[in-house]
């Protein structure tokens, strides 16, 4: 049976992505807008990323972005997607979000991964071969100093904690929410498993993994004997609404095709159509639509995705937008005001109350307003007013009508 939450949760991962050549300030300007009016459209969470390196991806310190956008919002919450744990002292990590958990008063989560930008790690010196190994060895560490549970003494060959504790007790109760992110492999579900965490599918829903990961996440979570909830998993997929499947296609189609290659063409890494987890492996949108790397059409057409997504994973607890600069900005608002509008309630229990007054009136709708004309002429007759004609000749009509229609089901 497909697990169904009873409110999903929608939001944003964004890394962020940008073109090069264009003006950086105003390009993190965008950034901090797009929150804000996520947070105005009631969008649950952004997720916020670190890199380094490339030029694409320009937030260096998810947790500095993070306490720009809270004072700038009221309710969305914000995590960080990803802090990249081998590039960073484990006590670091944990004291800085503890206090951002304090300043944003709950609304802070802790998102955790290797570091994925490989070129990042090239700078600091890092084997690519550690980093795994690097990230569970901090996260045991931060776990175990956000639980407070005794003083913390660790010691490896790139960190060590002596007699270790924070200062702050959380302001989340037990502490702020962490995930890890996972792509293709069973690492990030393996280690979230580990320690009864939230899941982030950064490389959406288009790949054989993803219907293989929340085995992977049982199956460590069996081992340690902590329980894991599929309401915490989230999956990264790009999307794009429009009013009609045409003009959403029509809208992102130049901006897909600029953006699913990065760098060099001839380049063997990064100079292909899957560069990038969004790009499906093909530049043909249509294709990445089918496949399930990406969503775009209608809301209709969205909430068919979702629906598509839920049953190939089994059931999971939210979706976050893959920021994407493939349009200009007020299109790219306009995506997210329709996803919120029609795709959200109906995942999030809103609707059905609506639908079924709605149905209740309408099928009653002869004995719920057959008295409405004769109380219009109540109020002329009350007033010493003569009725017009036209509306004597309308509401005559009406009742005609509806005693037609009352004999018709007799």
């Amino acid at each position: 049976m497909t697990f169904r939450p009873r409110r999903m949760k929608f939001g944003i991962f964004m890394a962020p992505f940008h073109r090069i050549g264009e003006n950086p300030t105003l390009a993190l300007k965008r950034d901090m807008a797009l929150i804000e009016h996520l947070d105005m459209l009631g969008f649950e969470e952004a997720w916020i990323g670190e890199h380094h390196s490339y030029g694409r991806e320009l937030i260096a310190d998810p947790a500095v972005f993070i306490a720009a956008a809270a004072e700038r919002t009221k309710h969305i919450r914000l995590g960080t997607g990803v802090t990249s744990l081998p590039y960073h002292h484990p006590l670091m990590v944990a004291d800085k979000m503890t206090l951002l958990d304090h300043m944003t008063e709950g609304r802070v989560m802790l998102g955790v991964g290797p570091g994925a930008l490989t070129s990042d790690a090239y700078m600091l010196g890092i084997d690519p071969l550690v980093q795994r190994s690097r990230m569970n060895e901090s996260l045991d560490a931060i776990l175990a100093l956000l639980r407070a549970e005794a003083p913390v003494n660790v010691k490896t060959d790139w960190f060590e904690l002596r007699d270790a504790r924070l200062q702050l007790a959380a302001f989340s109760e037990p502490h702020l929410p962490v995930a890890v992110a996972t792509s293709f492999t069973p690492a990030g579900p393996m280690a979230a498993g580990k320690h009864g965490l939230g899941l982030l599918s950064v490389a959406g829903a288009g790949n054989e993994g993803f219907e293989r990961t929340w085995g992977w996440m049982e199956e460590a979570a069996a081992e340690s004997g902590k329980p894991v909830d599929r309401g915490e998993w989230r999956v990264v997929i790009p999307f794009h609404l429009a009013d009609t499947r045409e003009e959403a296609f029509a809208d992102i189609r130049v901006g897909y095709a600029r953006q699913a290659y990065v760098g060099d063409r001839n380049n063997p890494i990064r100079g292909t159509a899957t560069g990038l987890p969004f790009a499906g492996g093909t530049l043909n949108i249509e294709e990445a639509v089918e496949n399930g790397a990406l969503i775009v059409g209608t809301p209709d057409d969205a909430i068919a995705a979702v629906e598509r997504i839920q049953e190939r994973s089994g059931g999971l607890g939210g979706v976050l937008g893959l920021a994407h600069e493939w349009t200009g900005t007020d299109k790219n608002n306009r995506s997210f005001e329709l996803w919120a509008r029609y795709v959200s309630p109906k995942f999030q229990g809103q609707l059905g109350p609506i639908e079924a007054s709605r149905d209740f009136i309408e099928a009653r709708a002869a004995d719920v307003f057959g008295g409405t004309p004769a109380a219009y002429a109540r109020a002329f007759t009350d007033a010493g007013k003569a009725i017009p004609a036209p509306m004597k000749a309308a509401l005559d009509a009406q009742v005609k009508a509806r005693q037609e229609a009352a004999a018709g089901k007799n």
